[in-house]
């Protein structure tokens, strides 16, 4: 047996495991199952192209329609089905547990991935979504916390489940971020992503042990180092932005922003802070589908009776957002530019995979607030809270009540931690001290709801504000002790954000989800309330096998 076969066996059984301590917790939704999923299409596509907008909000889909080239976005909008009004589930709205989502059907209460980041509530010690000692980058440097397998997710993919009935089908993932690639290939397909350190696209050991030949040719080509002093311009004219906000804004601090944008700035040749920059403009995804034509070509996507899957997380969007927010001029035309990407991207699929043998899907990881300045200057109330003060604030108050500073140990994804062996050697109750730190929470004018351990674990608060969307976003095993979401427009301070996203409110939730494949599907535009956990079994549906066991979506409404 070889090395591949071994590791889908091991798969298999970790995510068997993980199915049946996830599905024994009270108030678990039960899972799809593999019957209804399998009434397959009449013929099933040889390849999905399974594309994701890191960061984009539906709300920039529809407000710049009238801009669109006729064969981007709008191949979609008006050719295609596409779901005015899908949204994710759970209310910790990251790129990871978004993209552990979208292929899983799976949200974080059952995935495992609760976040970008978290911290071990016993030890303290930081965890990464995809980190994996066990494995590096191939032929580029590896970080304690870098991003190297899907270890980490407890759920199977479309891809896992269509590799064990087709074994020689191909599922490839390509992304700007580690997450946006590792977490879509699941545990049996192959992820490319983005050194941000050497401009290069690289897999890692957990996967292969070399790059194969078509990956090397593309690296060799050095195709980050073609936009050294290249230029961002505006794709259209100064009037077409007057709905977005004027570059530079005086809140725009010290990631000042205005277009035309040299890349490389003063820097003499390509440098490792060239090819981060990169990241933070149009570039990192044209190379991003770049990568994914090479991938079509070297690796045959779609060429035999075997389906396919190509899955390709566009990251520069989120990047523009956080840094000048997504009502800037600069993430409008970043959206202007991308829909000038696919149009030649889905046009360079009609002539290589056929137009008739391939289906695309586009949706997103989250969607974006507005800045909490431009929320202001709407008249809401809005802001910032910085974690470290909150968390001082809410020791003082746990210390008055039980007289013991720093109960509160740190914030892990989106919760309150308590230092258990603080409180084992004080012998104090945690659910004591868990209601105790919800009320201060509660009193924070930045806090909309809190939730305890015990309220999570029992479901006991079915229909409080954000609780439902707060339990799928909580797992008992690694989460923290008191989940909270912040009030609408307000956001935590963060070194390298703008503005962000992470909370259960519309503008962070609605995104879109958007086909085609005329031989599959009809023009339509379907206003049904929708969620993003109903993308895999979809797809599972068309592909004609089961739904991924831990999924909890349901078929989209094609018409």
């Amino acid at each position: 047996m070889d090395r591949h076969s071994l590791r889908l066996r091991a798969a298999a059984a970790l995510i068997l495991a993980a199915l049946a301590a996830s599905c024994a917790g009270p108030g678990s939704p039960p899972a799809a199952t593999g019957t209804a999923a399998t009434a397959a299409a009449p013929a099933r596509p040889k390849l999905v192209v399974f594309l994701v907008v890191d960061g984009l909000p539906m709300r920039q889909v529809t407000a710049y329609r009238e801009q669109l080239q006729p064969d981007g976005f709008a191949r979609f909008l008006d050719r295609g089905t596409w779901f005015a009004d899908a949204h994710y589930g759970y209310a910790y709205t990251v790129t990871a547990a978004g993209h552990a989502t979208m292929l899983s059907g799976a949200y974080p209460h059952r995935s495992g991935i609760i976040g970008n980041e978290w911290r071990d509530v016993a030890t303290g010690e930081p965890r990464y979504c995809t980190d994996d000692t066990r494995y590096t980058y191939i032929g580029n440097a590896t970080n304690k916390l870098d991003g190297t397998s899907p270890a980490r997710l407890r759920a199977e993919t479309v891809g896992d489940v269509l590799r064990r009935a087709t074994p020689q089908a191909k599922v490839i993932a390509i992304s700007g971020k580690d997450r946006g690639a590792i977490l879509p290939a699941g545990h049996a397909g192959t992820a490319y992503m983005y050194m941000s350190g050497t401009g290069e696209f690289a897999s890692t050991t957990y996967y292969m042990k070399e790059h194969p030949a078509w990956v090397n040719a593309f690296n060799a080509a050095r195709p980050a180092d073609r936009y050294f002093k290249a230029e961002w311009k505006p794709a259209l004219a100064e009037a077409a932005y007057a709905q977005s906000l004027s570059d530079n804004q005086p809140w725009f601090g010290t990631r000042a922003g205005k277009l035309p944008m040299t890349m490389g700035g003063a820097l003499d040749k390509p440098a490792p802070a060239y090819y981060a920059s990169l990241l933070r403009s149009p570039f990192v995804d044209e190379m991003s589908l770049g990568l994914a034509r090479a991938a079509i070509a070297g690796e045959q996507l779609g060429g035999d009776d075997a389906p396919d899957i190509l899955a390709v997380s566009l990251s520069g969007h989120d990047y523009v957002n956080h840094y000048w927010s997504a009502e800037s001029r600069l993430s409008h035309d970043h959206f202007l530019h991308l829909d000038r990407m696919l149009q030649d991207f889905f046009r360079h699929l009609d002539a290589t995979v056929g137009k008739d043998s391939y289906v695309a899907m586009l949706t997103a990881d989250h969607g974006f607030m507005a800045a909490p300045e431009v929320s202001r200057m709407r008249g809401l109330d809005a802001g910032r809270v910085a974690s470290g003060e909150l968390l001082g604030r809410i020791n003082a108050e746990l210390e008055k009540r039980f007289g013991v500073p720093k109960l509160g140990r740190f914030f892990s994804a989106s919760a309150l931690v308590i230092d258990r062996p603080l409180l084992a050697q004080m012998n104090l109750d945690l659910a004591a001290v868990t209601e105790a730190a919800r009320a201060a929470l509660l009193g924070e004018p930045a806090v909309a709801a809190a939730y305890t351990r015990r309220e999570m674990a029992a479901r006991s608060r079915a229909g409080a504000p954000h609780f439902d969307a707060m339990v799928k976003s909580w797992h008992a095993e690694i989460s923290g002790d008191v989940q909270i979401a912040l009030k609408p427009n307000w956001m935590f301070v963060s070194s390298t954000a703008n503005a962000t996203h992470g909370s259960p409110y519309p503008y962070d939730t609605h995104v879109p989800i958007l086909m085609y494949g005329p031989r599959w599907l009809k023009p339509a535009r379907v206003d049904q309330r929708v969620e993003v956990a109903d993308i895999a079994p979809t797809l599972s549906r068309m592909l004609g096998v089961p739904v991924p066991s831990m999924s909890e979506g349901r078929p989209l409404p094609l018409p």
